[in-house]
């Protein structure tokens, strides 16, 4: 009998379109991987390798010179990264991972190392907040202690609305890594710790908002507790090949001219003015070949969040 994730590897390959999508590069277009036909002297692969091999085919990764779309940002990805544009990233969120469709994003960025299907496979989600110019004065009078305190106590009252609404709640267990803010480079680092009642193991959302001009860059890694010192290196990598292109950087605000945001760092960090706006906290969550990781994602003022794409059976 086929396990239900054969089963479910095989149906993604089957509705697939019959060709790669297009995208332009400054490079041609890598495949992710060599096609599924075992070599002569080879074991032939599985069938849940093949379904991998056929889905991974038909993914156009990039790397060197990227303008993100909105002509905000740009990045120049090393041979050790690699980059898929908004709709091949939605591929892997919706099809691959399994996360409700309509997530508008910049681009995802993955490792080169591992297959983003791979059970140790992550991914970064890229996403940009047209927001206005946040002002980073209130950075060094932040207690992040009493921050985290009231996230948790947040966190009751959200939980409950999701699990009315039929899916498992979220429990926020603590920073993984406490927030810092590089007031130079004009950056903001944090990552969480969370819990889901189907997972194993702890989930990893590691955060990094970039403030720029008149809005803020975000880039949001999603992994296993037990990845956090890898993806905090390899984050800082992303972070050298990443930035806003000229003009659009925090230096080049002009005061009396562009917008400013309605909120400071305090608020991008707990989410508050979003929560107050109503908005419903959104998880994505990926299933990778057995494995359950969930992504903490941010849209607009602070956590936005994702529902669960798997709802619990009544």
């Amino acid at each position: 009998m086929k396990s239900p994730l054969s089963l479910c590897l095989c149906l993604v390959a089957l509705c697939l379109v019959a060709g790669p999508q297009s995208v332009s590069a400054s490079k041609k277009p890598e495949k992710s991987v060599e096609k599924s036909a075992a070599k002569k002297g080879e074991p032939a692969p599985s069938e849940e390798e093949a379904a991998i091999a056929e889905f991974e085919s038909q993914l156009d990764f990039r790397r060197g010179r990227v303008e993100l779309p909105g002509g905000v940002a740009s990045l120049d990805v090393p041979e050790n990264f690699r980059y898929l544009s908004p709709e091949q990233a939605d591929r892997i969120l919706v099809e691959a991972w399994g996360n409700p469709p309509g997530t508008k994003t910049l681009g995802m960025l993955f490792p080169s190392d591992v297959s983003p299907l791979a059970a140790g496979g992550w991914g970064v989600v890229i996403t940009y907040r047209d927001e206005g110019h946040v002002d980073d004065g209130d950075a060094n009078g932040i207690d992040y202690d009493g921050l985290l305190k009231q996230m948790k106590d947040d966190s009751v009252a959200d939980n409950k609305e999701r699990e009315n609404e039929g899916y498992e709640p979220a429990t926020l267990v603590g920073w993984a890594t406490k927030p810092r803010y590089d007031a130079a480079a004009h950056k903001l680092y944090w990552a969480r710790e969370l819990s889901f009642p189907s997972a194993d193991e702890h989930t990893l959302n590691y955060d990094i908002r970039v403030l720029g001009r008149e809005g803020v860059l975000s880039f949001n890694a999603v992994a296993g507790m037990s990845q956090l010192s890898d993806i905090e290196g390899r984050m800082k990598e992303v972070m050298s090949f990443a930035d806003f292109r000229t003009g659009q950087r925090y230096a080049d605000y002009k005061s009396g001219t562009d917008r400013t945001a309605a909120y400071g760092i305090g608020a991008l960090v707990a989410g508050k003015l979003a929560a107050k706006a109503g908005l419903f906290k959104l998880l994505f969550a990926a299933l990778l070949a057995g494995k359950k990781f969930v992504l903490l994602a941010l849209a607009g003022v602070g956590a936005l969040v994702a529902k669960l794409f798997r709802r619990n059976k009544a």
